[in-house]
């Protein structure tokens, strides 16, 4: 039997979800917490580039807590919402969730991480965000 499922959030948005593979593991046979520090990234500049209606780049990682490791072939869920938007940045909060490859139906935490980003114009400078006076 297997233990119960970890609620996912109801109240984030499911951004990205990707299955790590052998070439992603260290040497103990777990997935590299880089390798999950970059998919993290990916999944929390969607909302970002969202509400900035173009570029947005990465220009802090606030807090970044491991909480399980994840293993090759679990099935990983990047959850995402708006914490605060500034007149150029937004502020993010991920939660990554995985469904046990070798145990269908037990859904852990693995992670979660709060992150800045700015948009920026063309030539890379800060850009206020859409609407950001009235913000």
């Amino acid at each position: 039997m297997n233990p119960p499922a970890c609620p996912v959030p109801d109240d984030m948005e499911l951004v990205l979800k990707v299955v790590p593979m052998p070439k992603d593991c260290n040497v103990n046979g777990d997935i590299f917490g880089g390798w999950v520090m970059a998919h993290v990234d990916v999944a929390g500049s969607v909302l970002p580039a969202r509400h900035a209606a173009g570029r947005v780049v990465t220009v802090a990682v606030n807090e970044f807590i491991f909480k399980q490791p994840v293993h090759v072939g679990d099935l990983l869920s990047f959850y995402s919402k708006v914490l605060r938007f500034g007149r150029t940045s937004i502020q993010v909060t991920v939660e990554v969730f995985a469904e046990r490859h070798a145990q269908p139906g037990n859904i852990v935490k693995v992670t979660e991480a709060t992150l800045t980003y700015v948009a920026i114009d063309a030539q890379g400078r800060p850009r206020p965000l859409p609407g950001a006076a009235q913000q």
